[in-house]
């Protein structure tokens, strides 16, 4: 039989030939929980008549999702969790400060490639950057994992995405999964694995871009094909079936935007230019690595963003934090009027180190876009690249970072200043 990425991981990890639509109970080679579910999975635990976990090298714990505590309540429930990793003695423990949990188990190397991984949290897809299966579940399922070593799964049909051509100046691969988000829709991958092919080879934090947000298509896993940390065996095979198959050129892509409240409501940024904009957030598992704020720092460099905006820069990771500052990119960002944020999820869920207030417009980097996501749920939330950001933070709108990239410092002021004032509110460009 000829076999996707996802049935021949399934296959090997239950050890039995399965197809698509098989139930099978698999050995996970790793567990990941956060501070969010933790109650929970600790109440789930005592159902079970478990007191420990069945192997405490292969857990790892985290500290990301309201982190630092922002309130007296979360502050309690961290220091239970704190206590519990103590008495479990699980020795790989980020606190909070470290990171987001995806960033870290994949940076970390702690996301082996063919084996089964479950997180309490849906953006475990983002495992697939290196070619792990990688799946999101709740607090019971969590649970049954942490006290049995094993979960239980139905082998998922998969989606084939193959990308071709090569990216112009000025999009990213952000532009490629919104992209194919617009093709597939949020439900059109539903329980799916999304197998993404002709990007093996792309730097690690774009696979993460790309695996991670195959979750806002509905799909159980997000599997990139030929990675550098993938085993011989792991590829699909040829004549592999597939429920849909979808191309990107990415030669002709153009930057993309998602309009709220949305994420597969994207469109191209043409249709989006001038949408002004009170906050840009520049972080989450999605952007929030080096790349991305380097990104950002080189349409900022030396120029001042927009008096009525606020930027927020949120590392991904306490690795990409000092990475940004090891070559001056945090302090170009914070020059030009950006707030550093401590390493974690914070923003993007409204937890956190800055929440929206009604009716203000957001333009973020993350990858959730629907109402109340970040905070009131009367705010609205763009998604776009760390470029699109990073114009929006200047000029206050939405712009194409094309033409910014592109310009001579002369052009560039006076495309800063232009825009500035279609927004109706004139400020020095630098």
């Amino acid at each position: 039989m000829n076999k996707s990425l996802a049935e021949k991981i399934l296959s090997r990890a239950s050890g039995r030939e399965v197809r698509a639509g098989d139930l099978v109970i698999v050995p996970v080679s790793r567990v990941m929980v956060h501070d969010s579910v933790i109650d929970a999975v600790m109440a789930g635990l005592r159902d079970l008549g478990k007191e420990r976990v069945w192997d405490t090298s292969k857990v790892c714990v985290f500290v990301d999702h309201a982190a630092p505590a922002p309130t007296p309540v979360v502050a309690d429930s961290h220091r239970v969790l704190r206590e519990w990793v103590r008495a479990q003695r699980i020795p790989t423990f980020y606190d909070a400060g470290e990171g987001v949990c995806h960033q870290i188990m994949v940076e970390e190397g702690y996301c082996e490639p063919g084996t089964v991984i479950v997180g309490s949290d849906s953006h475990s897809n983002s495992y697939g950057a290196v070619g792990a299966f990688g799946a999101g579940m709740g607090a019971t399922d969590i649970a049954v994992a942490l006290g049995l070593g094993r979960t239980w799964l139905r082998v998922p049909e998969s989606i084939k995405v193959t990308f071709t051509g090569t990216l112009r100046r000025g999009i990213t691969m952000k532009d490629a999964i919104m992209r194919v988000v617009r093709e597939i829709g949020t439900d059109g991958a539903r329980y799916a694995c999304v197998e993404f092919h002709g990007v093996g080879g792309l730097p690690q934090g774009d696979r993460i871009t790309l695996a991670g947000m195959t979750t806002e298509m509905g799909a159980k896993a997000g599997l990139v094909v030929g990675t550098p940390e993938a085993p011989d065996w792991l590829w699909p095979d040829s004549g592999a079936s597939y429920l849909r198959e979808v191309t990107i050129d990415l030669s002709t892509l153009e930057p993309q935007i998602a309009v709220p409240p949305r994420v597969d409501q994207v469109i191209d940024v043409s249709a989006a230019i001038g949408q002004p904009v009170d906050i840009v957030f520049l972080g989450s598992c999605t952007n929030g690595r080096l790349v991305d704020m380097q990104q950002a720092a080189s349409v900022l460099r030396g120029r001042r963003i927009h008096p009525r905006v606020r930027l927020e820069v949120v590392p991904a990771s306490r690795r990409q934090l000092e990475l940004a500052m090891q070559d001056g990119t945090l302090q170009i960002l914070s020059a030009a009027g950006a707030v550093i944020g401590s390493s974690g999820c914070g923003p993007c869920l409204g937890r956190t180190g800055g929440v929206l207030a009604a009716d203000e417009v957001c333009l973020s980097t993350a990858n959730r876009n629907y109402k109340g996501r970040m905070g009131s749920p009367n705010a609205s939330i763009y998604l776009g690249s760390p470029l699109v950001a990073a114009v929006a933070a200047l000029t206050g709108v939405i712009d194409d970072p094309r033409d910014y990239l592109e310009a001579t410092d002369a052009q560039f002021d006076a495309l800063v200043e232009r825009r500035r004032a279609e927004r109706g509110d004139r400020g020095a460009t630098s």
